[in-house]
């Protein structure tokens, strides 16, 4: 069985020296005095492509023998690992070519463009990240190229371990907790493998977006599983199946694999930026998001928090506070019957809404010959705690129809 060993990392480390930056270990002030701790980010989203995918990439590209090299190498996808591995072979001077889901947004097309000059070039194919890895494979065999996986192979893990071996030289006192995002689960299997070896009493948990558990998962299982369905929101660390290799180092190295619901991850992305200036994508704000599962463990201990990346499109954004919001228990969405005359809606402002409440999405449809006619509103409370009293007020009404917050189905449909 694999284990990454120190000396091939500190290989990998001499390899990107001058092409992955050494980013810092900072303290986050507001979240240590959040949680009574000292909060230490390793801060990835300050690599030159804005993750720390460049590593593995690199390690792996700068791996391949002269041949392979002549010929190019191919890789799929849709965000951090397309633009580590634009750019390694813009470093290398190689041939790439990079296979990309067509409905990915142009931004990160112009990125990967943008890191890979004329060295790369772009396929966009098929609907989703399975049939662009399906055609970048075939691609593969029939042009005798080599195949830069995401996260399951030896030197990209190799490449990813190298962040732990910064972290250790970059603080002096010993490091209680350890938290890792995972999603492929490349950057766990590293990091884990060198603080395992190193600095073996720190604690190490890996964290995984709610709604794709894949690692979770199959730790439990005691098999590498495959999850059907899963929640692609947190884009960068949600897959269906974990690397093989990852899976069996994950397994040993980390002493606790833990979920945090999207919602709770939208609302650390904001505080993030409203509170420390620091833009983060979804998988970069993991480690920060899951803290307070662990508030009564890490107070007073020594903290790190490894942010993956801050690769967030502009155009999320809406959908981010959206899904915070909702997370909170600050946004709620009503059917409301509505009489149908003329001041009905003045009255639902002066005598139903709190003096703090504000109307975010209000869509009427007039019923000819009915007394009443049903709204959609959408309404932001100042506190979660308004919520009953707003609910008795529209039943005292007769207007309250149905509270759709509970039933993301029938939201989804009418908004």
């Amino acid at each position: 069985m694999y284990f990454p060993k120190l000396e091939d990392i500190k290989t990998a480390a001499a390899n990107l020296k001058n092409v992955a930056a050494v980013t810092p270990l900072m303290e986050n002030f507001n979240a240590s005095k959040e949680h009574n701790a000292k909060i230490l980010l390793k801060r990835e989203d300050l690599q030159q492509v804005r993750s720390y995918k460049i590593r593995g990439a690199f390690n792996k590209i700068n791996s391949l023998s002269s041949e392979q090299l002549s010929r190019g190498v191919v890789c799929a996808s849709a965000g951090n690992h397309a633009q580590g591995v634009a750019y390694s072979c813009k470093k290398k001077k190689v041939n790439g070519v990079i296979f990309m889901p067509t409905p990915t947004p142009q931004q990160k097309i112009d990125q990967v463009n943008m890191f890979g000059d004329h060295f790369v070039e772009i396929q966009l194919v098929g609907d989703t990240f399975d049939d662009a890895q399906t055609a970048a494979k075939a691609y593969c065999t029939q042009n005798n190229r080599t195949f830069i996986p995401p996260f399951d192979d030896e030197k990209v893990i190799e490449g990813q371990a190298t962040i732990a071996l910064e972290i250790l030289e970059q603080t002096e006192e010993p490091i209680d907790y350890l938290f890792l995002p995972v999603g492929g689960g490349g950057l766990a299997a590293g990091v884990s493998s060198v603080f395992k070896e190193l600095s073996p009493n720190t604690l190490i948990v890996g964290v995984e977006p709610e709604g794709a558990a894949s690692m979770s998962t199959s730790i439990t299982a005691g098999i590498n599983t495959r999850i059907e369905n899963i929640n692609k929101f947190v884009d960068g660390a949600a897959v269906q199946r974990v690397g093989d290799l990852n899976f069996e180092i994950c397994k040993a190295n980390l002493d606790e694999m833990v979920t945090v619901p999207e919602g709770k991850i939208c609302d650390t992305i904001l505080k993030l930026y409203n509170k420390d200036a620091i833009v983060v994508e979804p998988a970069g704000a993991l480690t920060l998001a899951v803290l307070d599962q662990f508030q009564d463990k890490i107070e007073g201990k020594n903290v790190v928090c490894l942010v993956s990346g801050s690769n967030n499109d502009i155009v999320r954004m809406e959908e981010i506070k959206e899904r915070a919001l909702l997370y909170t228990g600050l946004k709620h969405y009503f059917i409301v019957s509505f009489p149908q005359r003329s001041g009905a809606l003045k009255e639902f402002v002066t005598d139903v809404l709190g003096p703090d409440d504000d109307i975010t999405f209000f869509e009427f449809s007039k019923k000819h010959n009915r007394e009443k006619a049903p709204a959609v509103i959408g309404l932001v409370l100042k506190s979660k705690e308004d919520l009953e009293p707003l609910k008795q007020r529209m039943a005292a009404k007769g207007i309250l129809g149905e509270y759709l917050n509970d039933k993301p189905e029938l939201l989804n449909l009418v908004l």
